[in-house]
C-alpha cells in the first residue's frame, strides 16, 4: 500500500497500489499521514520525495472507496474528506523540504498530492494531469487551496470547471510543475535537486518554509510585515545552525549539518 524507504538523508515514499493506479482510500490516506509525520519527526531525514509505483503517480480516489462515500451520509462524508484535508495539509506544512516524483498521470486528488509538495519534477512525456471531479459532479475542495496556489486562481478557473487534461508541458508553463525531465533523466534530475537540498541548512529549511507562508499569505507588505522579516532573520544569525553557517563559508569548510554527496536518496548499484 505504501512504502517508506530512509537512504542516507532522504526518505522515499512511494505510493504503492500499483494494480489501481496508486489511487487512494481511507486506509491509504491514513497511512501515509503516520508516515509523514513520523518523518517528519525523525532528525536524520533532510528530504522527502513522493512517488508512485507502476505505470501512475496517482489516479486519485479508489472506486471502491468512491463507492462506499456514495452510502455515507454528510457527517460520515465530513470525516472522510477531514481526513484528506488533514493528510494534505500534514505534506503542505511539512518542516522537510517535499519533492513530487511525477512520472507519469496524477488525477484528481493525485494532483493535490503534487501541488501539496515544495518542489515537483515531472516527466515529459509521461507526466499529466487531469481535474476529474467535475465530470462526476464534484468539487475539487480539498485540494483546491494547493491547486489554486501551484497554478494560479486564473488557470484553476479553467481546469477546474472544463476538466480537461494537461500535458507535463503545460503543467510546468503554469507551475504546477517546477522542472521537467525526459522519463529516462527523470532520477538524474531528482538527484541533482536532492544533492542542492540537502547542502542546506535542515532548520533554515524549516524557517524558510515558515517564512514563505507568512510572506506569501496575500497581504500588504506592511510594517508588522516588515519588522517579522527582520525579526526572523536576527534570530537565524544567532542561532548555533545560523552561527556554523557563516563560520564554514568563511573558513571554506563544510558545515557541520552538509549530508555526504552519496546521499541524495537512491542506493548505488
Amino acid at each position: 500500500m505504501l512504502k517508506v524507504a530512509k537512504i542516507g538523508a532522504v526518505a522515499r515514499v512511494t505510493l504503492d497500489r500499483p494494480e489501481i493506479r496508486n489511487a487512494f482510500d481511507d486506509a491509504l490516506i491514513a497511512a501515509l499521514t503516520k508516515a509523514l509525520r513520523e518523518l517528519d519527526a525523525d532528525a536524520s531525514v533532510r528530504a522527502v520525495v513522493l512517488g508512485g509505483s507502476g505505470a501512475a503517480f496517482c489516479a486519485g480516489a479508489d472506486l471502491n472507496w468512491m463507492k462506499r462515500m456514495a452510502g455515507y451520509g454528510y457527517e460520515q462524508n465530513l470525516a472522510d474528506a477531514g481526513a484528506l484535508a488533514e493528510m494534505l495539509k500534514t505534506l503542505d506544512r511539512l518542516s522537510k523540504p517535499t519533492i513530487a516524483r511525477v512520472h507519469g498521470p496524477a488525477f484528481a486528488g493525485g494532483v493535490g498530492l503534487v501541488a501539496a509538495c515544495d518542489i515537483a519534477i515531472g516527466a515529459a512525456p509521461g507526466a499529466e494531469f487531469c481535474l476529474t471531479e467535475v465530470k462526476l459532479g464534484l468539487s475539487p475542495a480539498t485540494i483546491s487551496p494547493y491547486v489554486v496556489r501551484a497554478m494560479g486562481e486564473r488557470a484553476a478557473r479553467r481546469y477546474f470547471l472544463s476538466g480537461e487534461r494537461l500535458d507535463a508541458a503545460e503543467a510546468h508553463r503554469l507551475g504546477l510543475l517546477s522542472a521537467l525531465a525526459s522519463p529516462d533523466g527523470l532520477d538524474a534530475a531528482l538527484d541533482a535537486m536532492l544533492a542542492q537540498i540537502v547542502a542546506g541548512g535542515p532548520q533554515a529549511h524549516a524557517k524558510i518554509k515558515d517564512l514563505i507562508r507568512s510572506v506569501a499569505s496575500g497581504g500588504p507588505v506592511s510594517d508588522a510585515l516588515i519588522a517579522d522579516t527582520a525579526k526572523r532573520i536576527a534570530e537565524i544569525r544567532v542561532s548555533t545552525e545560523g552561527r556554523e553557517g557563516i563560520a564554514s563559508f568563511l573558513e571554506k569548510r563544510r558545515p557541520a549539518w552538509a549530508a555526504p554527496q552519496a546521499a541524495a536518496g537512491r542506493e548505488k548499484k
